[in-house]
């Protein structure tokens, strides 16, 4: 496993909690229906515990799920299992895929985007998605926009929740922006209380890159990409200096 993902993953070590967290998040779904082929397997890219991966098999289509995280994968499974899902899982790292089907369709969701922190990196991923998309085949993935007013200066808040053992929760977070490398260095610490006595206390970190619009236009281009369409959030609004995302549909070059 490449180090550069190796050394990111601390986030998602709790795969159950982080499944609880996010798997009703949905935004994403509507728009990779809309685009989904009936007659090709569909490829998803760091595909977690399956929050997309899961309700696109329970719409009748056959999904391959991705991911290079062992826990997050492990969780998928069981409930695809659960659900009598056919789905397909590789723990793999996307960019040096190495799959036995070519896709009309493959997308990537949840700013995964940003886990890929080098030009290196980012140039190896599109490679790897462009050798497994067949003719005209479709990408579509999204980042969050790079808004220098927020990320000009550290950003400094809490959280509070319930943890599935029931515990109460607080957690602290500090995120600072470094312009040279386009990096967001993210640091939480977690406060688990037994009443009001601090029980024990956990702290992890995660970088997160980001790419600027015209930079991103560069990119598909020179590794054989057309964007069709580039949005401001997975609502198809469009993308502005102050929208939350960029969502690129993407068309692999040299075919209709």
């Amino acid at each position: 496993m490449n180090n550069i993902f190796s050394n990111n993953l601390e986030k998602y070590e709790d795969a159950n909690e982080y499944d609880r967290k996010h798997e009703n998040f949905l935004v994403d779904l509507p728009l990779i229906l809309e685009l989904a082929p009936k007659d090709s397997p569909i490829i998803e890219l760091a595909c977690g515990t399956g929050r997309l991966t899961i309700p696109l098999a329970e719409q009748g289509h056959e999904m391959i799920g991705v991911d290079i995280h062992a826990g997050m994968l492990e969780r998928a499974k069981a409930k695809a299992i659960d659900k009598n899902l056919p789905i397909q899982w590789y723990l793999q790292d996307c960019t040096q895929l190495s799959l036995t089907k070519s896709t009309k369709l493959m997308f990537m969701s949840g700013n995964s985007f940003q886990h890929f922190l080098t030009n290196e990196v980012q140039d190896a991923l599109f490679q790897s998605v462009h050798r497994h998309l067949e003719a005209g085949g479709i990408f579509i993935f999204d980042t969050r926009n790079p808004i220098m007013e927020d990320l000009s200066k550290v950003d400094e808040y809490e959280e509070h929740f319930t943890h599935s053992s029931g515990i109460l929760v607080a957690e602290y977070h500090k995120e600072t922006y470094q312009p040279m490398t386009q990096i967001l260095h993210c640091e939480t610490e977690r406060r688990f209380f037994n009443g009001t006595l601090i029980e024990s206390i956990e702290k992890d970190r995660i970088l997160l890159r980001y790419v600027f619009p015209l930079e991103m236009r560069r990119l598909l281009n020179e590794h054989g990409f057309k964007v069709l369409h580039e949005y401001g959030d997975w609502n198809k609004s469009l993308l502005t200096a102050n929208s939350p995302q960029m969502v690129y549909v993407c068309q692999k070059k040299g075919s209709s």
